[in-house]
């Protein structure tokens, strides 16, 4: 019985109950892809790092694990006395530049040691550096941005030749000589990190340690933990944000329920007065009106969770560089936050339709 009614309800007023279920559903996606896109470009991000292939990346003192925010205030010697570490195989140094038109972060490497450290690129199209103004660019800034190899791009203020195009993963989406971005930014003989290969991982903590007494101060991190740094609760301001986020979304989903189970009782005070009358009483009332609220937020969380891949397949192929991630967990999470939310946001209504009287409600015009 209780099933049939919730049915008739929501059926009756088609609109109504659509409007009601997509509130849910803009609910539930917003707290979805806010998540995804922020722990997807951090986990992106930290996986591109890795995957240089280095075993520890040395920054200055004080520095954020976060790479790009910081100056190139370490000297290029430094590099050679890491080299001369015992258990150290190679030393890349690089200068990264914050690309403001793109946001996105250059690298600028020597090519010899980047490939000692890394393995090398893969190339899709073209050639490694070898001229001054050559850039190498990773195969999804290429789709994004439309280069090919041997085309001139422009970041910088300055024009470059299009050497080569790579497979992503390897740290950046671009690759411009070091000594070139270093003339650029007037930081000769300067770098931002030096990266570090060890002869066997197993000696990563030997070197680290070396590392520390060698040049104290200075900030040294095992990449092999790196994606374990990048986590909102690590970023200022970013935990924040999202939960400010998920605070809007929340409002929207409670005000949305609110007005529609408010407008129900109004609308079926007759149909309530009807209920009481043949003995219905103030818990069937409520639990009549927070079951259709629930079936109502089940209808919009199903469409939220369609909605945020729909979303999420527009964003990536409208902007193919962006990573969003959405994961089961938060898929639930969003689940339960609209459905708290729907089972507070219809309280005030039910209870307020349980307390009106039979002989009113049926004289209600």
């Amino acid at each position: 019985m209780m099933g049939e009614l919730i049915a008739r309800n929501l059926l009756h007023r088609p609109l109504r109950t659509l409007i009601g279920a997509m509130g849910i559903a803009v609910e539930v996606a917003l707290v979805v892809l806010i998540v995804g896109l922020t722990s997807g470009l951090l986990t992106e991000t930290a996986k591109r790092i890795e995957g240089i292939g280095a075993d520890i990346m040395l920054q200055p003192p004080n520095a954020s694990f976060l790479v790009g925010i910081t100056s190139a205030p370490m000297p290029m010697k430094i590099g050679d006395k890491l080299a001369e570490l015992k258990y150290v195989q190679s030393v890349a140094p690089a200068l990264f530049l914050f690309n403001t038109s793109g946001v996105e972060v250059v690298y600028g490497i020597d090519p010899e040691s980047f490939r000692a450290v890394s393995g090398g690129f893969v190339f899709l199209q073209g050639h490694d550096l070898e001229g001054p103004d050559d850039i190498l660019v990773d195969d999804i800034a290429a789709k994004t941005k439309k280069i090919h190899a041997g085309e001139t791009f422009r970041i910088f203020d300055h024009d470059w030749h299009v050497a080569g195009i790579v497979e992503h993963g390897k740290g950046s989406r671009l690759f411009v000589p070091l000594s070139t971005l270093q003339d650029l930014v007037g930081a000769r003989d300067k770098t931002s990190v030096f990266f570090v290969k060890c002869t066997r991982p197993e000696h990563t903590e030997d070197v680290m340690e070396s590392m520390r007494h060698l040049i104290p101060g200075y900030t040294v991190r095992p990449l092999k933990d790196y994606l374990s740094l990048m986590t909102s609760t690590n970023i200022p301001g970013l935990e924040s944000f999202i939960n400010s986020m998920i605070l809007l979304a929340i409002s929207i989903g409670l005000m949305v329920i609110f007005l529609t189970m408010y407008t129900t009782v109004i609308e079926r005070t007759r149909d309530i007065g009807v209920l009481k009358s043949l003995g219905a009483n103030h818990w069937f009332v409520i639990r009549a009106l927070l079951s259709e609220s629930a079936a109502l937020c089940l209808l919009g969380i199903a469409a939220g969770v369609g909605l945020s891949y729909v979303v999420r397949a527009g964003f990536l192929w409208k902007f193919p560089s962006l990573t969003i991630l959405i994961t089961s967990g938060w898929v639930l999470r969003a689940a339960g936050i609209a459905l708290i939310g729907a089972m507070l946001g219809a309280s005030y209504p039910a209870w307020m339709a349980s307390r009106k009287d039979a002989v009113e409600a049926l004289s209600y015009d």
